[in-house]
């Protein structure tokens, strides 16, 4: 799949699955945008090809609607870092970059899942402080997924009894 051809993929996903396309997105015209916006990157150069897809891959990965929203605001994010360093004097960069920032701030909630894995990642836990802490909080966090486990377990369990295949 070209770059060109993944890009407008991603977006169609994204902007379907928010619902924005009906509502507030003309695709058509985005697709012409991005269409232009490729031509502005030299896109359909060979090396665009070369290995496996950068984001379609990962979103077959995020299954559930929240999960959907945490992955689909980091990627939007992604594509906004990049139209950043782009000529904004251009009608389709302008374009582009509105509809992204508009499905961004639907996805707000999403955005703010992402920084809590990141300050996750940065916690040091050789830090003996931080050890403690989380020690003394090991008994909520181990309720908090049992309570997540317990309320899976039943929606599966009540849908198979309702099911008489």
């Amino acid at each position: 799949m070209t770059f060109q051809s993944y890009s407008l993929f991603v977006l169609s996903i994204i902007m379907t699955y928010f619902g924005h396309v009906e509502n507030r997105l003309n695709l058509l015209q985005l697709q012409d945008d991005i269409d232009k916006l490729k031509a502005d990157f030299n896109s359909s150069n060979s090396d665009v090809a070369d290995g496996r897809p950068i984001f379609t891959e990962r979103l077959s990965n995020w299954t559930e609607r929240n999960e959907k929203r945490i992955i689909l605001s980091q990627i939007i994010s992604m594509y906004l870092e990049i139209l950043e360093n782009t000529d904004k004097s251009k009608a389709h960069v302008r374009n582009i970059s509105e509809e992204l920032y508009t499905l961004k701030a639907s996805l707000s909630d999403g955005s703010k899942k992402i920084e809590d894995l990141k300050n996750l990642t940065k916690l040091k836990m050789n830090d003996l402080k931080i050890q403690r802490k989380a020690v003394n909080e090991l008994f909520s966090v181990l309720q908090k997924l049992g309570d997540t486990t317990s309320s899976y377990k039943r929606k599966r369990s009540q849908s198979q009894r309702l099911c008489r295949c």
